[in-house]
């Protein structure tokens, strides 16, 4: 009988917060506006012409990407704006390409080519180089972005089109991620339903909501506000730098949007599953302020929250299993939802528990990979924990 109740109670909470979340999402996520649809194929409705945009593009070691991306980014159908591209100490040929582009007759009154070879102390290097960048901008508005990101030629023009449209201080355009492998496909789609789940993108715009949001793909954010929240320099150890510049625009009380923009944007974040887990591994432990003990109750809970319905589904009896069958059901939904946004088939939630192991199993190797390392090292820059945890924001 002790067993049912505990049974009944872990199933009831289960279902509850599968079935809410879905609901709120299922009203909340149709109210992120789309900014590749025909309505906001136009330029921004401003007296004076196009504000002028300062794109800054910090990179370390991507010359198999710089290329491209800069290439993109001078085919920007936008008649008001530079680019900053910032080489921060590379050792392969990210500076020698970034140079060649700029060089070129398409580039010479847009891009600019900035070298960092050596790092301050109590930075991060790409704080630092996307700060450097900013002391040079010469934009209204600067857009803060990574150096693998590929532009569509009219991301832009459709950006500051909605930004003026809905006097935006701060605007966020999520990325389409670009997906070669099944294993991949599996974790974004795991990373979308947890986005969906602990984010809530629909309230960021709600001045009364604490929810923010920031993308390292695409920040765009007025020069105004930029500096009245402290720039960069506020930011310069923190490994989240995106999402903590979200956070203190948002406490700051400017109007922060996020968007959706189908291919406008793309990226491809990582080879494979354990890309991705290799790419998170210096994240995650920042996530959760690289306190151990939030780290451990959070792995418990994604196990619990994550797990938990397709275990007590599977091993619970008669009715028992109907509050877990619920949330089963929500998580499913969530993953149909997103369909529509990344493309991932709603079959690969049948993999939710191994890509939720996989989650685990990252955010127990950041936290140990840190205390083992003392730090963490990040763009050849070893980081000394202690000085990571004093520059949280």
């Amino acid at each position: 009988m002790h067993w049912q109740i505990v049974n009944w109670i872990a199933g009831g909470i289960l279902a509850l917060a599968w079935f809410s979340r879905f609901v709120d999402a299922a009203i909340g996520m149709p109210r992120v506006a789309n900014i590749a649809r025909p309505e906001w194929d136009r330029r921004p409705a401003t007296a004076n012409g196009e504000p002028r945009v300062s794109i800054i593009v910090p990179a370390r070691n991507e010359e198999e990407n710089i290329r491209e991306t800069l290439t993109r980014l001078l085919a920007l159908e936008y008649s008001n704006y530079e680019i900053i591209a910032v080489n921060d100490r590379s050792t392969d040929r990210t500076g020698q390409i970034m140079d060649e582009v700029a060089a070129s007759p398409q580039a010479r009154d847009f891009l600019k080519a900035i070298h960092v070879s050596e790092l301050p102390a109590g930075w991060l290097g790409k704080t630092h180089a996307m700060w450097t960048a900013a002391q040079q901008a010469s934009g209204d508005w600067l857009l803060f972005t990574d150096a693998d990101v590929l532009f569509r030629p009219d991301a832009l023009r459709r950006a500051m089109a909605y930004a003026d449209a809905e006097c935006a201080a701060h605007l966020v355009v999520f990325p389409c991620m670009i997906m070669k492998q099944p294993s991949e496909k599996m974790m974004i789609a795991f990373f979308q339903a947890l986005f969906v789940f602990g984010h809530r993108p629909w309230k960021v715009a709600d001045p009364k909501a604490r929810d923010h949001m920031g993308v390292g793909a695409f920040n765009l954010v007025r020069r105004s506000v930029y500096d009245a929240v402290g720039t960069y320099r506020t930011l310069r150890m923190e490994v989240l730098d995106d999402m903590k510049l979200g956070k203190v625009v948002k406490n700051a009380g400017f109007a922060q949007r996020n968007v959706s923009g189908d291919d406008l944007i793309s990226i491809h974040w990582a080879k494979g599953a354990f890309g991705i887990v290799n790419n998170l591994t210096k994240n995650f432990f920042a996530v959760l302020s690289f306190q151990w003990p939030r780290t451990v109750a959070c792995i418990l809970g994604l196990g619990f929250l994550n797990l938990g319905p397709f275990l007590g589904a599977g091993l619970a009896h008669g009715w028992a299993r109907a509050p877990y069958v619920i949330a089963l059901g929500s998580m499913f939904a969530i993953y149909c939802g997103m369909r529509h946004r990344s493309g991932v088939p709603p079959y690969y939630f049948l993999l939710h528990p191994v890509s939720t192991s996989l989650f685990m199993y990252t955010l127990l190797r950041s936290m140990v990979h840190t205390f083992w390392n003392g730090g963490i090292v990040w763009r050849g820059t070893k980081y000394p924990l202690e000085e990571l945890r004093k520059g949280l924001v």
